[in-house]
């Protein structure tokens, strides 16, 4: 669809121009910062920035430590391990999310199969995860595409839509599912929210290019980055 009014041009001097008249506080930014340590787990940048910006975290520093002994223990495997750890930060997590317990058994079975524990990964499927299934038709078409990796021998021969399952990624997917529902158990943002801002960005700027044609900012534009003129 064209454009509602093409002959809109903002120019990039002017547009420059009003970027900079924008004031952005010194503390405003120092949130955004502290958000982002908290939230990715960077604990011993969070203690320093938050004494040398006087700021107040809106969570305690071990929990931060915490919720990455949790990832960490997912990201190498151990799924019975990181269980243990979200259970003694608070069992309500589990018991009040069951699409995320029923992703850790999920993340567990895929460990068994991994590992060629074909014995032991059917019986858990049969004990932990039959279960859950019969309630959710989305669960047990989780369990049946896990299942599915046992009729191949090789990863390499797998086809993708089940092979992605013993990708480093998947783990890294239940990690991040794991750490959001910890962040909301402590009334913590999910999301980093320069994250959120980004694709603000990428909406506004779509919105008004219907309108108007001017220098679109990207990531690695200066003027994004907080550059002075």
């Amino acid at each position: 669809m064209p454009p509602a009014y093409p002959n809109v041009q903002i120019h990039k001097e002017e547009w420059d121009r009003r970027l900079h008249d924008v004031q952005i506080s010194k503390s405003d930014l120092n949130r955004l910062i502290m958000d982002y340590l908290v939230i990715e787990g960077y604990k011993s940048a969070a203690e320093e920035f938050a004494q040398e910006a006087s700021v107040v975290p809106e969570v305690d520093f071990e929990s931060i430590e915490s919720r990455m002994k949790v990832r960490e223990a997912l990201q190498r495997g151990d799924v019975e391990g990181a269980i243990v750890r979200v259970n003694e930060l608070n069992p309500e997590i589990l018991d009040n999310n069951r699409a995320l317990f029923f992703h850790l058994q999920q993340q567990r079975l895929i460990e068994y199969i991994r590992q060629g524990r074909v014995a032991e990964a059917l019986q858990f499927a049969q004990d932990e995860l039959a279960q859950l299934g019969e309630h959710s038709p989305e669960f047990l078409s989780e369990l049946e595409r896990t299942m599915s990796l046992l009729a191949f021998d090789h990863s390499s021969s797998m086809p993708s839509s089940i092979g992605d399952l013993l990708s480093p990624a998947q783990r890294m997917k239940t990690a991040g599912e794991v750490n959001a529902a910890i962040l909301e158990s402590l009334s913590q943002g999910k999301e980093v929210k320069l994250v959120q801002l980004v694709k603000l960005l990428s909406w506004g700027q779509s919105t008004l290019q219907e309108h108007a044609s001017f220098p679109k900012m990207t990531l690695d534009d200066e003027t994004v980055l907080g550059s002075s003129p």
